[in-house]
């Protein structure tokens, strides 16, 4: 698997003295980059493993999932989304409902004769897959304690599925526990989605200890790909203060593309499909794809 260049730089992106003229202010404060053009692959796979993943509930994590998975299948990247969380909002959120699931990513954890076939859908976005999840996956954080090499478990179930896709997103539960480490030892890199509020800035540091442990005793491929910030509304100044404080702290590990808050969300996930397909004209829409081609340019997949 490639790993992510986590250190690019805007200037790796687009140089200062661009000849077009000075570049526009994007909502960080920094210069947005000349992103190109993203290109269709020519071939598939082996796969970047993105964990998204955020130990704070309620900060866009599955919405930015589904969606930035979403706009990097409409580059004609084979993507899949993992489910990781017992709530299985991923799974609604691409309009399957988890109490009807006969298998699920708990199965494929727990037992040896299920295959990722029997378990991944395939859902109305085309080139995007589902591993879904419901609250059956509960059990597993249980079950696993006992197992050998716990955490490597999820590692050891995507390993025959690497070279079929491009991109595999992994929605991680709100929660540091046994699952969110297995999602980050099986990852090559983090997208971290942060809620421009300020509760949402004291949890980042347990976050990045986490990582470091994991990097450290587990993993040590694992980057950080970026840090999105989600839920935007550049009219109030606290969101802005947030924003700038990650800026400052992390500096070009977060992404120019910033999330607004809209009412859309909350309707795509009624109708059980992404943002760039219910209202593939909308603001939001265009901010996914703005994050694709950056995530991409960070981790080329394809």
């Amino acid at each position: 698997m490639p790993r992510p260049t986590a250190k690019l730089t805007a200037e790796d992106l687009a140089p200062v003295s661009d000849p077009s003229g000075p570049r526009k202010i994007g909502p960080t404060g920094r210069p947005l980059p000349d992103l190109p053009e993203v290109l269709p692959p020519t071939k598939t796979g082996p796969a970047q493993v993105i964990a998204m993943c955020n130990q704070k509930g309620g900060v866009g994590k599955t919405t930015t999932t589904i969606n930035l998975g979403a706009a990097i299948a409409e580059t004609g990247r084979k993507v899949l989304l993992i489910d990781f969380d017992p709530q299985g909002s991923a799974s609604i959120g691409l309009g399957v409902q988890p109490h009807d699931l006969e298998l699920s990513v708990y199965n494929l954890l727990m037992q040896r004769d299920i295959t990722p076939a029997e378990v991944i859908q395939a859902t109305r976005v085309p080139n995007l897959d589902l591993l879904p999840a419901n609250i059956d996956l509960s059990a597993a954080e249980v079950q696993l304690v006992q197992e050998v090499a716990r955490e490597y478990t999820l590692q050891r179930v995507l390993e025959p599925i690497i070279p079929n896709y491009d991109v595999i997103l992994i929605d991680c539960a709100p929660s540091l526990g046994l699952l969110t480490v297995n999602a980050l030892t099986a990852s090559n890199g983090i997208v971290v989605p942060l809620e421009c509020e300020f509760f949402a800035l004291r949890g980042l540091a347990m976050l990045t200890d986490t990582i470091g442990k994991v990097q450290d005793r587990l993993n040590p491929k694992l980057e950080i790909v970026g840090i999105l910030g989600t839920m935007f509304d550049g009219r109030t100044t606290h969101a802005r203060e947030v924003l700038d404080r990650v800026v400052q702290a992390f500096d070009e590990r977060v992404f120019h593309t910033v999330i607004r808050r809209t009412v859309k969300f909350p309707e795509t996930t009624v109708v059980g499909e992404p943002i760039t397909t219910y209202a593939p004209s909308s603001q939001a829409a265009t901010q996914y794809r703005d994050l694709a081609k950056e995530v991409l340019a960070r981790c080329p997949a394809g």
